[in-house]
């Protein structure tokens, strides 16, 4: 296979915040739905999320790779769980016999758009009932909240996009200085503060899950009651209503959402890192101390009587060095390209045949109904913490069986060569023209 083009990149890290900031938006929130969003830049189409979780792509970008990362780094390993199954339950509803799918009609956006308005109807009511202290006027006369109809179309919450947590304007000015903040929904600037409207309908979602109810005065509660208001209580509906898959289909815009657009371009710039941090370390201090010592024999040879010439053959060194600095910082180790090797995953070093700890943990996180996605007692955490640095550095590799992944590699590494190749060129240049100082001979 072919490079990618030089001015390749991979996929930026993309921040919870971040993706909670662009899926906001109107404009990002349309290219998200079109796939066309910047939050999967840098991703060749065999790696694209559709193929993976269809096992078109080989280890290390495999759905059990991609599962594996969402379990041990990114700790959101539900979403995929909860993802496939979707995918699944869809598909056996879908081969029921007709007489069981006639018992479970679809969930349609109008009806997901009665039951919202309902209940900020009902919450709206319960509030112009309540009289002020002493008085029986409305509460929100002379308000915005009065003259909005609850029946407006913008009264409808966007549900297909993640809810955010509360930002003040000089947060998001401070994160990303000269950008407009579109105040989201969810957020308590944005909304009258209706707490008291919303406790009826949360207390009562408490009591019937048999939960206590919350404590009021903690830090965000209304927010959370807003989720609970809007999301849960509106999925609940749903699913009271019918078991046809169309009634999840608000918490799977979600999860689809997040997966894409945030985890997959995470997992991808990831996995293209083929050392663990140590040898990724390691390989750094290498590169600079090759390049301090190239500076270290360019300084002798310009104070000796040696000839100019000598001194270009330092480029080499340079070269090698800024090369191996520069790879390090995309997250490769060059010595293991050159094999294209990576280093096994902590989790993988220590399976025992079929029932490994590392492949028992890995197998029941894939069971979306059983699995409790912990693994903090899983016998290889201790071990793997347990090794010293020089075994972690030198840890057990294995082939990269993905050529589309070996073609990123080998596109960063021609990258990381032209850079170093060309800043040596300078350098050697420099140092050749250097008059020589004649302060002693080798």
């Amino acid at each position: 296979m072919g490079l990618l083009p030089l001015t390749y990149s991979r996929p930026s890290h993309v921040s919870r915040e971040e993706f909670e900031a662009r899926a906001t938006s109107p404009s990002e929130r349309a290219s998200l739905r079109s796939g066309r969003s910047s939050l999967s830049a840098g991703i060749p189409d065999a790696l694209a999320f559709d193929k993976i979780i269809a096992g078109e792509t080989c280890p290390p970008m495999s759905v059990r790779d991609f599962m594996n990362y969402l379990l041990f780094i990114e700790f959101s390993a539900e979403n995929l769980q909860f993802y496939l199954w979707y995918q699944s339950y869809s598909e056996r509803f879908r081969k029921a016999p007709k007489s069981d799918l006639a018992l479970a009609p679809e969930w349609t956006r109008e009806m997901e758009e009665e039951i919202q308005v309902k209940l900020q109807r009902e919450a709206t009511e319960k509030m112009r009932r309540r009289p002020k202290r002493g008085q029986a006027t409305d509460i929100f006369e002379g308000t915005d909240f009065e003259k909005r109809d609850p029946m407006a179309a913008e009264a409808i919450i966007e549900l297909d996009s993640p809810p955010v947590t509360p930002k003040t304007q000089n947060d998001v000015e401070e994160a990303h200085p000269g950008e407009l903040y579109n105040e989201s929904v969810y957020c308590p600037s944005s909304l009258p503060s209706v707490t008291s409207t919303l406790r009826s309908p949360t207390s009562e979602a408490f009591h019937a899950a048999g939960a206590k109810a919350p404590f009021t005065i903690q830090p965000f509660r209304e927010e959370i009651d807003r989720i609970i208001s809007t999301y849960i209580m509106t999925l609940l509906h749903a699913l009271s209503y019918t078991t046809h898959p169309s009634a999840l289909d608000i918490a799977f815009k979600s999860v689809d959402a997040s997966l894409r657009f945030q985890s997959h371009p995470n997992f991808v710039r990831w996995s293209v890192c083929n050392g663990n941090p140590p040898r990724v370390s390691f390989a750094r201090v290498l590169g600079f101390s090759g390049i301090a010592l190239s500076f270290g024999l360019a300084v002798m040879l310009v104070l000796s009587t040696a000839s100019r010439g000598w001194r270009g053959f330092l480029a080499f060194g340079w070269a090698i060095g800024i090369c191996t600095v520069v790879a390090s910082y995309k997250g490769m180790c060059i010595c293991m390209y050159a094999m294209h090797h990576r280093h096994i995953r902590p989790w993988e070093l220590f399976l025992d045949a079929e029932e490994g700890a590392a492949d028992s943990a890995s197998k029941r996180s894939f069971d979306s109904l059983s699995s409790s996605n912990s693994f903090e007692d899983e016998p290889w955490l201790a071990n793997y913490s347990s090794k010293n640095l020089m075994r972690k550095i030198f840890d057990k590799e294995a082939w990269i069986e993905e050529p589309v992944l070996r073609q990123i590699q080998d596109t960063i590494f021609v990258q990381s060569l032209l850079i170093g190749s060309a800043a040596s060129a300078v350098l050697a240049v420099i140092f050749v023209f250097i008059p020589s100082g004649n302060f002693f001979s080798f």
